[in-house]
Parts: C-alpha cells; structure tokens; sequence
C-alpha cells in the first residue's frame, strides 16, 4: 500500500503580506485555482494509494481539515503537530503511527506546498520508486536545475541502479551553495536539486533512524504511544513530543544511510520560495508583468502585482514586487524578496500583528473581517456556515452589539433563546454567557461592533464548543 504524507507544516514567512502565520502559504491560492495544499493532493489523481496523512499545525487543524474535506479525502487523517520540530520527527511520527495500525505502508512523503509543471513526469517518478521503496531502498527525488539556485540542496548521482531503472545512488548530499558554487555545479551533468521528497518503507526508516538517531525515534514514540482521536484529528502527547530534537530528514538519515537512491523527475518544479518564483511560474503579459486582481500597469516590465482590494496601478516599474492586501503592503525589488524574513522579523519585533493574522481570519465555523478598531471599539463582519455554532462564551472586559445582514441567527442570551433576522440586533452586556448559531440553509452575516477597554482574542472564557477548543 502506498501511503501518501503530506507535510503541511511551515510558516511561508517569505511570501508575507499574503502568507501569515495563521493562514501560511500552503492554504492560500496562489497557482491555479486550489490552494497548494489541495494541488499537491489532486496530483496524486490516478495513483493508487491509500487517503492521505496529512501533518500539521495545531493552529491551522480547521483550515486543513475544511480543504481536504472539499476534496472528499477527509478520514480522521490529520495528525496534528504540537510543536514545529522540523521534517524527521514529523515523518517519524507518520511511520509510528501507521505502524501502530497494523500496517508498514510504503510512504510517499511529499510538501503541501510545490508546484510541477509536468504532472506526468512526477507520476512516472512515482511509478520508478515503488518497486525500489518496497525492496529496502530510501528514495528521495532530484530535480535537474534550470537556474544557479542558492536556496536549494543538491544530490550528486553516483552509479545508474541498472540499465532499464532511471534510479542512481546517492554519491554526496551538498549543503546550499554560495553562488559561484551553484553556477559550478549547474554545469554538473550528475547533479540535481534536492527536492525534499521521499519514498521508503515504514520500517525502513524507523531502522535505520534507529541506528542514527535513536533518541529522535525513542521521543517520537513515547509521543505517538499516547494519541488521542479528536473529530477528523489525530493527537500527540505535547509534552513527550516538544523535548524531542528539531533535525530534518536529511541530517537524521538520508546523509547517513548506505541505502539511499535518487529518482529524477523531469519536469519543472518549484516549492515556492518566494515571490519571485510566483513571477517564474506566472502567466505574463507582453512586457513580462503577472498580475492578479485589479491592475493597471503602464509602461512597466516584469513585474508581479497582487490586489486583494481596490486597485493598483504602476507607472514605469520594472523587476518590482508589490504586494496590496487589506492591512499591509509590500514593494520589493524583484532580486531582493529572500530579505522579506527580515521584514516579517522587524514586525515581530515591533509587537505588530500583521505577520501573525490576516485582517480576514478563518474559523471553523466560518470568517470574520476586521472592518475598523480604534481606541475602546472594534468593528467586525462575522459570516457564519449553515448549521454551524460559535461557542457558548462571555467576556470580561468587552460588550458585543450585533446587527444581522443577511440569513438567520440564533442567539443565546444568557439561558434564553431567540432567533434573528435581517435588520434586527441584540446587545451582549460585559460578562453575559452568549452563543451565536446559525440554523438556516444559507449563509448569516452579521456586524459586530465591540467596545470596551479590551479587545482581543484571548478574552474569552468557553464553556461549551463543539470544536473542542478550550
């Protein structure tokens, strides 16, 4: 059984103002019309394999979970991360985990978050890893470089497994390489890009992770030994998982193993790095611009425009970035978007939350849009899914006035129940214990206005949510 893991962990920092922590790249839509999450699912179309593992963060479990299920792959098959601990404990978690059904599945590991141009070629990959996989191999999977690429790994080829197998023996992994050294080695004719993805047998790996990093694999286990059920999620002990070392999968096995062979995929690839990747990969106009949402560019060249909201125009730009979302913008030089970190640094640093949440935030119930705050108010447009229920709250430091827009809501006021529509409004005083529900067929907006001298996020004490938030 070919078991695909889907690591869709990551923050995405150096695509900010549209990627956040809370919303990181992998949920957004940023090639195509699926986000790249749902995209490197729908690739596996036509591959025989088993629904997904898919791991990720604890703070995005709704996001994940609300787009594999558009994709009809949800199945209790979310294993949630408590901490971020890099790609070989996440890996060793899938394996253990599989394990400990009664399985040792061949893994298919790959990122929620790259892009192929030659969907077929990546399954002819697939295809030529299998068998090899299933005979005691670790596969990974290069890609020939296209350009002198700074920011990837490297794999040197060594001997052809065999005439009829497009496989090789992994000679050297090579760390990522300054720019005279990537310019030397593109002219390699052995050498690929390090794609960071795998194939190999669960017990495969857990034996030889057992020889070179016992104390990741002892970690892992303690932590999966405990696992909880939670809806369409899978929990970890937090506190035996978080003590185990961060270590990615190539410093823990693969440059170790005396078993490791590389299949190239033949097609162009990217794991969208930045935005000027986004500008590669992009459909461009006759001057060389990409652009999404309402543009106007006169007399500009090669450049990437995104407008969330409103519209942007440029006037004799070239080789530019610039980014416009509700709260934030960014206009960068096209050779210079891998110091967008640094940026999303400095605004960390400032206390600023605009690298924390977009100013639109998803909940597993639905959304809400910051509209306006100020000193002592908030304004919010909450939309609420048919059938779903915020939970049963209070708070202490903020009122709530409410105003529906449109659809049905059912309020709870205290122990009273009573139902809404458009036009009317209810008042939630400062400490009343409150739910908000939606019990029609259509969407219910509403306007929230909120006052009082706190206003965020963590001033709410639940006392029942079907979400099993705390």
């Amino acid at each position: 059984m070919l078991l695909p893991v889907v690591l869709a962990g990551g923050s995405g920092s150096r695509l900010w103002p549209l990627s956040r922590e809370l919303m990181p790249k992998q949920f957004l839509t940023l090639h195509g019309d699926k986000s790249l999450l749902q995209s490197s699912l729908i690739r596996l179309s036509g591959i025989s394999t088993a629904k997904p593992l898919v791991i990720c963060n604890e703070e995005h479990r709704f996001i994940a979970a609300e787009q594999i299920r558009q994709l009809n792959l949800l199945d209790k098959n979310i294993i949630l991360e408590p901490s971020s601990r890099n790609t070989a404990p996440a890996i060793t978690i899938a394996a253990l985990y599989a394990m400990q059904r009664g399985e040792d599945p061949t893994l298919l590991v790959l990122a929620a978050d790259h892009v192929f141009s030659n969907v077929s070629a990546f399954k002819q990959a697939i295809h030529t890893a299998k068998p090899l996989a299933e005979n005691g191999l670790l596969v990974t999977f290069g890609i020939k470089p296209s350009t002198p690429e700074t920011g990837y790994g490297y794999i040197k080829q060594g001997k052809i497994l065999n005439d009829c197998v497009n496989a090789y023996l992994v000679k050297q992994f090579i760390e990522k390489p300054s720019i005279e050294q990537a310019k030397q080695l593109l002219l390699d004719s052995d050498v690929c890009w390090n794609s960071g993805l795998f194939m190999f047998k669960a017990s495969t790996f857990l034996n030889e992770l057992a020889i070179y990093r016992p104390d990741i694999l002892l970690h892992c286990q303690n932590a999966v030994a405990q696992t909880l059920a939670d809806m369409d999620f899978i929990r970890i002990n937090k506190e035996l998982f978080i003590n185990c070392p961060a270590e990615s999968i190539d410093y823990a096995v693969m440059e170790h193993t005396q078993s490791a062979v590389v299949v190239p995929i033949e097609s162009e690839w990217s794991d969208i790095g930045s935005w000027s990747a986004l500008w590669e990969l992009g459909e461009k106009d006759t001057l060389g611009n990409v652009q999404y949402g309402e543009v106007l560019q006169h007399n500009s060249h090669n450049n990437y425009v995104y407008s969330e909201s409103g519209l942007v125009a440029t006037i004799g730009l070239e080789n530019t970035i610039v980014i416009q979302t509700n709260d934030a913008v960014l206009v960068a030089n096209k050779d210079h978007v891998q110091q967008v970190k640094e940026i999303v640094q400095t605004i960390k640093e400032q206390g600023r939350s605009e690298h924390y949440t977009h100013r639109q935030v998803y909940r597993p119930w639905g959304q809400y849009d910051i509209i306006d705050q100020g000193d002592g108010y908030k304004v919010k447009r909450i939309t609420v899914l048919p059938g779903e229920k915020l939970s049963l709250q209070k708070h202490q430091h903020r009122a709530e006035h409410w105003i529906v827009v449109s659809g049905l809501a059912k309020v709870t006021l205290d122990t009273v129940d009573q139902t809404l529509s458009e036009n009317q409004s209810i008042y939630i005083p400062i400490g009343c214990i409150h739910a908000l529900e939606n019990p029609g067929p259509e969407l219910l907006e509403l306007i929230e206005v909120q006052s009082g001298r706190y206003l965020e996020e963590d001033d709410i004490e639940r006392f029942t949510d079907r979400y099993g938030r705390c």
